[in-house]
């Protein structure tokens, strides 16, 4: 079972950014021992439920909607068994038990490895937003935008995704896209879809044009913000001596891109090629390396981090 680290998500503070070299290692050592931990329960049919009070409150009367959310992402996650790198032992009681407990009762395997991905999914975008003394306050969107969730859900844990991170440059804040930090590679990823089965016709100009049958619509051109990406990334890279190969897509899972010629430097990504683009990235079995981590500490340190202070007794009972 993979999935990627969110390290950066905007402008919210992150864990990562207190250690990058550590945090990536030890949130695959734990993901795996929690995982062995689940399967060997429901194994004996012993699976905890655990209910907050807020949760309560959300999932009062939406017991088919439970069961339904499940049906709906089983065949996301069909055929994924895959075995986790160990990189470090790393041990937090009270993390443990908000990946081990459900909402509801797993009835196949395949419920179960649902139910526990939510978990880490939840965790993640906690480890995002907040430290042991800071936190910021998430936008409820994010626990459901499904582009954060595949980035998330469907690439291996040794890549780092930075989800619309917002870099600080010459003291002005700049939004880019999704930075996707891999062992080998930095991939600078904007995309473009709408409708399924949409053509988007490329220009150089500022809008492209979006057709849906004999329907036209302007949509912004997305090579605008991909190399102010790409920009951002390189200068920070050369700064700090940092070499990791950089590469620039535009990805339409559910579309076709209309250009004969791509520009110089640009992949695009639609439905008539994505498959071996997803395949290239999600069977790449290296471990973490160390310009990986490096390319993570020099993009979190020019990072912006809007966050709150709490009190030590708060964290503590939290």
């Amino acid at each position: 079972m993979i999935m990627a680290q969110l390290i950066k998500l905007q402008d919210y503070v992150s864990r990562y950014e207190q250690d990058p070299y550590q945090y990536p290692a030890r949130f695959i050592q734990l993901k795996k021992k929690n995982w062995n931990n689940v399967r060997a329960s429901f194994e004996k049919g012993d699976i905890s439920l655990m209910f907050s009070h807020v949760e309560q409150e959300e999932l009062a009367g939406k017991s088919e909607e439970k069961q339904s959310f499940i049906k709906t992402v089983r065949k996301f996650f069909k055929k994924e068994d895959e075995e986790l790198v160990v990189e470090e032992r790393f041990s937090e009681p009270h993390v443990e038990k908000s990946l081990s407990s459900f909402t509801t009762t797993p009835q196949t395997f395949e419920d179960l490895k649902i139910l526990f991905l939510e978990n880490v999914f939840k965790l993640q975008v906690k480890w995002a937003s907040s430290t042991l003394w800071e936190y910021s306050n998430v936008e409820r969107e994010f626990y459901h935008d499904p582009t954060l969730k595949y980035f998330l859900q469907r690439f291996p844990d040794t890549y780092l995704v930075m989800y619309k991170p917002i870099f600080v440059i010459k003291k002005a804040p700049v939004e880019v896209d999704v930075v996707l930090i891999g062992p080998n590679d930095t991939w600078c990823i904007s995309m473009i879809e709408r409708k399924d089965n949409s053509v988007f016709q490329y220009s150089k100009e500022r809008f492209w044009d979006e057709w849906v049958g004999d329907e036209k619509r302007k949509v912004l051109n997305p090579l605008i913000g991909l190399n102010r990406t790409e920009k951002i990334v390189r200068q920070l890279y050369e700064a700090n001596n940092v070499e990791l190969p950089i590469k620039k897509v535009v990805l339409s899972r559910t579309g076709y891109i209309d250009c004969p010629v791509p520009p110089y430097g640009i992949t695009f990504v639609d439905r008539r090629n994505y498959d071996s683009w997803f395949h290239e990235l999600r069977g790449n079995s290296m471990p973490l390396k160390y310009n990986q981590l490096k390319a993570a500490h020099v993009l979190l340190g020019r990072s912006q981090a809007t966050y709150l202070t709490r009190d030590k007794k708060e964290e503590l009972n939290e």
